[in-house]
């Protein structure tokens, strides 16, 4: 058979839809608390708009340039245009269902989202008030006329578009509100929270006065907001970044979503001004930007509406008072996963040897590391006391880049040596490197992870960390640091491996070498994304072979498993749940080592196209460790979808007489036990307890 047959592959954008339909079933969920279903939408709807600015616009760019195919499924732009704009307009209805159901739910806890028109009189007073304090002087109306030209409109710009009534003229004009983002979008009242735009609405006749509103809408406009950068022509990247972040507010627009029910010549009205796709307008009859949806699940006052709360853990031997580069040196291995083990660890690790006298250099990629960032605030901090830093500073990655922007200008203020990364390449490994004075010799340490130095995310992400003083992970490390700061043709390391030149190579050697076991073989890989086509070939090829294979690929997934002759022995899960899964953890049974950790997915983007890190796992602890989180996911019943051979996904169930296993919940007993055991007793019997728990599961 042609394993290159497109009926074998899975389309990557449609892929992608059949994730964020996952992200709205647990809004849909019964079982979740309310203010989490809601918090699902809030993110179904952050991610429909980062999926609109790049891949939709993505596509339109590829159709406008007649390009024919552009992934293994031959799919052609315009087929997925099609399907994207099918899906989804299909979906609309199931969306809204599900907000309406939340927010019906949410009025029996004491919780409203109510219009303007819905308010009692007192509560219109107190509204009124605040419309002519705080929102009058900040929105903008503006007259669309032939003085008065369509303004531009920023990406994800939100506004009333208008028809009025001029009685002096009898003529009938048409207008806009823009409602700039520095204001909120729910107006809170106590528990009540007001959407802006009806309170606007209601105030149109004090916006234009002498003119009578007739017809107005909410509406909400995306572009494309991927940036090119023409890196070999930039003498100054920074200045280069700093232009395409304001080009990204100017990009074409790709997406028109309006209130439903807004009237035929509103909506004609503004495609002809936006020039819009028809089939790219979506009406909707729930609140435009349902990220904003945030500013409820944040409300303070009911607690008992979301997950209980977790709180990390510092595992030994991490938790006692000896500086951490000692606890390193002493253990040589240490692994933590996040978020149910404390990420206070690795923000230690920096912040110690900023102040550590001894320690002369740090070395860090920095990706996507937040607003106000511990860690970018400990280089500054070792810069200015005259340590060598060097600091690789990601100003490509997306929607961060304003961010890293600002950190990249303050770290080269304090003195640091910044870098901005390969001409070409994005650099999305996830390193750090300590080195330090001992006596007369130099001592190396090193963090590898799977995901960034962002202690908030690390709340809410799974990752794994690995702590190191091996001397053949740190060896590598300098050499990968002296590779981004000098000239290299080679880029080849020796005990870690490199993308774009050696990942790849090496995990098709490691499917090729289980392949060859045939039904002994076995390979379980976790990770985000499965789309390169040479990898999902060779995966194809290990499992006519008889070779089992599990995935747990949270996100896109272009594999096409449970295809007789092919892809019988391959399962493929998505665990979308309270923590995004975020950890790229692979295992092939006769390997050695068996286990390897990685900040790369499976995507040529990741393999090809970025500077990534693979970290084989030598530690046998450690590895069983990491088996051991592989082989709990791998059971879970309750969060986990099994991937069909259609495409579509079926929620897994706990069969009957057996235990409903929800493998995030699990490994925080699992974390929590090992934690209070082992306060009060040995780490050795903290472990065997905790093994027992999953053993029991």
């Amino acid at each position: 058979m042609d394993l290159r047959d497109p009926k074998l592959y899975i389309n990557r954008e449609l892929s992608w839809l059949r994730f964020n339909t996952r992200v709205l079933e647990e809004a849909q969920d019964p079982t979740n608390p309310l203010l989490e279903r809601l918090k699902f939408i809030a993110i179904y709807g952050t991610n429909l708009d980062e999926f609109y600015m790049i891949r939709v616009a993505g596509l339109k760019k590829l159709f406008k340039y007649r390009i024919g195919v552009t992934g293994p499924d031959k799919m052609s732009p315009r087929q997925q245009l099609q399907a994207i704009r099918a899906y989804l307009h299909q979906e609309k209805e199931s969306l809204e269902a599900t907000f309406f159901q939340i927010v019906e739910a949410l009025k029996r806890e004491g919780l409203w989202i109510k219009d303007y028109q819905e308010l009692n009189e007192s509560e219109k007073e107190r509204i009124n008030d605040y419309f002519y304090s705080n929102l009058y002087p900040v929105i903008l109306p503006i007259a669309v006329d032939a003085t008065h030209p369509f303004p531009h409109l920023n990406n994800l710009s939100f506004a009333l578009v208008l028809k009025l009534h001029d009685p002096q003229e009898e003529e009938i004009k048409y207008g806009l509100v823009r409602i700039p983002r520095v204001l909120p979008r729910f107006i809170q009242l106590e528990n009540t929270y007001i959407p802006i735009e009806s309170i606007v609405q209601a105030h149109l006749e004090s916006l234009f006065p002498g003119y009578k509103p007739l017809a107005a809408a909410p509406f909400r406009v995306t572009r494309n907001a991927d940036i090119e950068i023409e890196e070999e022509e930039a003498d100054d990247f920074m200045e280069l970044l700093e232009e395409g972040l304001k080009l990204r507010r100017k990009g074409e627009i790709v997406r028109l979503e309006i209130g439903a029910g807004a009237e035929e010549d509103l909506v004609e009205f503004l495609t002809d001004h936006l020039k819009i796709h028809k089939d790219d307008i979506y009406d909707y009859n729930i609140p435009l930007n349902l990220g904003s949806l945030w500013e409820i699940v944040s409300n303070k006052n009911f607690p008992h509406l979301l997950f209980e709360p977790y709180t990390p853990k510092i595992l030994p031997p991490l938790d006692s008072n000896e500086p951490i580069l000692q606890i390193i040196e002493h253990e040589r291995d240490i692994m933590l996963y996040h978020p149910y083990e404390s990420f206070d660890p690795i923000v230690r690790f920096i912040k110690e040897a900023s102040k550590d006298p001894d320690v002369l250099a740090i070395r860090m990629t920095l990706y996507r590391v937040g607003k106000n960032s511990p860690i970018v605030k400990a280089l500054i901090e070792a810069a200015e006391s005259g340590k060598q830093v060097t600091a690789m500073v990601e100003l490509k990655a997306r929607f961060d880049e304003e961010n890293n922007l600002i950190w990249a200008k303050r770290l080269e203020q304090a003195g640091a040596h910044v870098i901005f990364g390969i001409p070409g390449f994005k650099v999305h490994a996830k390193i750090a490197q300590v080195i330090k004075r001992d006596g007369d010799r130099l001592k190396q340490y090193v963090h590898l992870a799977t995901g960034n130095y962002n202690p908030s995310t690390a709340r809410i992400y799974t990752d794994v960390s690995y702590l190191t003083s091996r001397k053949e992970i740190t060896d590598d490390a300098t050499r990968f640091f002296h590779y981004l700061t000098g000239f290299s043709k080679k880029g080849k390391l020796q005990s870690l491996y490199m993308a774009p030149t050696q990942i790849k190579p090496k995990l098709l050697s490691l499917i090729e070498a289980e392949g060859k076991r045939g039904s002994r073989g076995h390979i379980i890989a976790k990770m985000n994304a499965l789309v390169d086509a040479d990898i999902i070939e060779a995966l194809y090829k290990a499992s006519i072979a008889g070779t089992k294979i599990e995935l747990i690929v949270r996100g896109i997934c272009c594999l096409r498993p449970g295809i007789e002759g092919v892809s019988e022995n391959i399962r493929v899960i998505s665990i979308v749940g309270k923590y995004l899964e975020h950890a790229r953890i692979f295992y092939f049974k006769h390997s050695n080592p068996k286990l390897f950790i990685s900040s790369a997915d499976w995507m040529p983007r990741n393999l090809e196209r970025r500077i990534e890190l693979m970290t084989p796992i030598f530690d046998p602890e450690i590895a069983d460790r990491l088996l051991e989180i592989l082989n709990i996911q791998l059971k879970d019943n309750v969060k986990a979808r099994e991937l069909l051979p259609s495409g579509e996904y079926r929620k897994l169930q706990p069969p009957e007489g057996k235990p409903a296993i929800n493998s995030q919940l699990l490994m925080e007993e699992y974390t929590k036990l090992l934690y209070n055991t082992h306060r009060k007793n040995t780490t050795t019997r903290a472990k065997r307890l905790a093994r027992k728990l999953l053993k029991e599961s």
